[in-house]
């Protein structure tokens, strides 16, 4: 059974405000008319005058409670129509190039991973929640909007984004790194596309991408159709006021080997990327750093929202108003008729 609500509560406080009214209706003074022989009224019984004086006391009473009743608002919500209320809509690019298969560690004591293998681990505890091996938790998004690119010499969609995350998840367990001409890392063309998937979603006001490359950027084309530079793309999330958070899990350094521009470079292009967008830019040698990072943007992209919102209510405001009405008119009908009494 669905129990009424009321849309403005505050309003009930006056609802002692109809004892009044009906009290006052019967202290009211009543007009009197003088006789000097009352043996006119010999035979009349008194029935007619209490029910005049209570009676219409009481309409009063009741049409006084109708309108406190109408002003606070009540209504029953409709269950069958729910909407999702407002959350984030977050785009994850995942790299999937050959040097994914990189290996790190994931955990302390425990044995090593590919570089795809703790981004996907990650992302499924960001999406997903849980606790990672050295016992921080993360909250379930279930709210959010979730969707997957990955990243390669032609970006995919492989996941558009969606509320069912564990379809997401199952889409997620079945990336893989590619070789051969598809092992690209096409940074500027991954940003797009999730822009523009980004930009299609019309529920969610906050939107975000987030950037998990190892790579420097590779055009796959040559000439006017070669695709969007990095900061191109960059500009462009800027203009539509979307963040981008980039993670760059590529191994460290080594220090006895000469300095690699072309990684430099890399990270440098990752760091402009989130600089020109208002987000933040990691860097993310091993499991730990990544799940860092993680953790990070999970609390900085995170609004309060409640798990569903009614779309609309059935309201009863106008019955209690015309209720109001009805006994404000039948308590002036029937004085005037019936309950009339001289004097």
């Amino acid at each position: 059974m669905r129990f009424p609500t009321f849309a403005h509560p505050e309003f009930l406080w006056l609802a002692p405000l109809a004892l009044f009214v009906a009290w006052s209706s019967v202290a009211r003074l009543r007009p009197a008319m003088r006789f000097g022989d009352v043996s006119l009224f010999a035979g009349s019984r008194g029935g007619r005058a209490w029910r005049a004086t209570w009676g219409g006391a009481t309409l009063r009473g009741l049409a006084c409670l109708a309108l406190v009743l109408a002003c606070a608002g009540p209504r029953v919500p409709d269950e069958r129509t729910r909407l999702p209320a407002d959350a984030i809509a977050v785009m994850m690019v995942i790299d999937v190039s050959d040097t994914m298969n990189g290996k790190v560690i994931w955990a302390p004591g425990e044995p090593e991973v590919t570089r795809l293998e703790a981004a996907r681990r990650a992302f499924k505890l960001f999406v997903a929640g849980g606790e990672t091996p050295d016992g921080v938790k993360f909250e379930s998004r279930s709210a959010d909007q979730i969707g997957l690119i990955a990243l390669a010499s032609v970006p995919q969609t492989v996941c558009p984004l969606t509320l069912n995350h564990s379809v997401l998840l199952k889409v997620a367990d079945e990336l893989a790194v590619k070789g051969g001409v598809d092992a690209g890392t096409n940074i500027g063309d991954g940003i797009a596309e999730g822009l523009i998937r980004l930009e299609a979603s019309k529920g969610p006001k906050t939107k975000v991408l987030i950037l998990l490359s190892d790579g420097q950027h590779v055009q796959s084309k040559e000439g006017p159709d070669a695709g969007l530079w990095p900061r191109q793309a960059a500009q462009l999330a800027a203009n539509l006021g979307y963040k981008i958070y980039t993670i760059d899990p590529a191994p460290a350094p080594d220090p006895n080997a000469p300095p690699d521009d072309e990684r430099r470079q890399g990270r440098d292009t990752l760091r402009a990327v989130a600089e020109m967008t208002g987000g933040r830019s990691f860097v993310a040698t091993g499991g730990p750093e990544m799940l860092a990072a993680f953790k990070e943007i999970d609390a900085a992209e995170r609004v309060p929202v409640e798990t569903f919102q009614y779309r609309r209510y059935f309201e009863f405001y106008w019955w209690c108003a015309g209720v109001a009405v009805a006994c404000i008119a039948m308590a002036h009908v029937v004085e005037r008729t019936r309950w009339r009494t001289v004097p």
